[in-house]
C-alpha cells in the first residue's frame, strides 16, 4: 500500500510481531502445540483454557511487578501451585531478588483446600 506512511507500516509490523510472540509463548510455555483432544470442541476448550491461564499469569505479573520472563513465571507458579503460599508475596520475593532461581516445591503430598 503506497498510501501509508513508513511510520504506520512500522507500527503495524510491531503489532503483528507482538501477536507472533504471544502465540509462540502460549504454544511453548503452556504446551499448546500438541492438542489432547481430537474434536473441534476439545481443541477450542484447550485453547480457551490456555488463554485464560495466560491472562491470569499476566495479571499476577502485573500485580507483583514481575521483571523476569513469562516462562520463568510459569515455572515458579507451577512449582508453587499445590502449596499454601501467598502467590503475590512469592512473586515479589523471587521477582526482584537477584541470583540463581531455585524451585520451591518439594515432592510432597499436594495441598488441597479443606483436606488438611
Amino acid at each position: 500500500n503506497l498510501e501509508w506512511s513508513a511510520a504506520s507500516i512500522v507500527e503495524l509490523y510491531r503489532c503483528r510481531w507482538q501477536i507472533e510472540v504471544f502465540f509462540k509463548q502460549i504454544k511453548q510455555t503452556l504446551q499448546l502445540a500438541d492438542f489432547m483432544g481430537t474434536s473441534a470442541n476439545a481443541v477450542r476448550w484447550q485453547i480457551w483454557t490456555a488463554l485464560l491461564v495466560c491472562l491470569l499469569l499476566r495479571y499476577l505479573s502485573f500485580l507483583s511487578d514481575w521483571s523476569h520472563s513469562f516462562s520463568r513465571l510459569f515455572t515458579l507458579i507451577r512449582a508453587a501451585l499445590w502449596k499454601k503460599w501467598d502467590l503475590l508475596a512469592l512473586l515479589n520475593r523471587y521477582g526482584t531478588a537477584g541470583g540463581h532461581f531455585r524451585y520451591l516445591a518439594r515432592p510432597e503430598q499436594a495441598y488441597l483446600p479443606g483436606m488438611g
